[in-house]
């Protein structure tokens, strides 16, 4: 029993904690997002591309939709999936961030390489 306790707080917790880095972290769920960003698939479809079950793909696609990168829209019987990638400009933006300190790091490096240049072969 209590272990039924902690294994439900336990995954109640990580669904409160799902954001779009939980999404991206999983390379399935990055591939997931790859096909549906292109077009809307049906889970079945999306399973189809994957050597995991079904149910495992069902999974990694209510994480995505917890995490709020994909919708799920009923069509007739078929539930599709569909890409809502704006969330995806918060990684961007963090990325970014790294991508500014680094560009920095080799600018200054650029820049001391062509100093020493200079000092061992003279001007050129």
């Amino acid at each position: 029993m209590l272990a039924l306790i902690f294994a439900s707080t336990y995954l109640h917790n990580m669904k409160a904690r799902r954001d779009v880095y939980q999404a991206i972290a999983d390379p399935t769920r990055r591939a997931i997002i790859r096909m549906i960003a292109a077009q809307p698939h049906n889970v079945n479809s999306i399973a189809e591309k994957f050597d995991v079950s079904r149910q495992a793909i069902s999974l990694q696609v209510k994480i995505l939709t917890d995490c709020g990168l994909i919708i799920i829209k009923q069509r007739g019987r078929d539930r599709f999936c569909e890409a809502q990638l704006d969330q995806l400009s918060e990684v961007s933006a963090w990325v970014g961030q790294y991508r500014r300190h680094w560009e920095t790091k080799l600018d200054d490096l650029e820049a001391y390489l062509k100093k020493l240049k200079k000092e061992k072969y003279g001007k050129q």
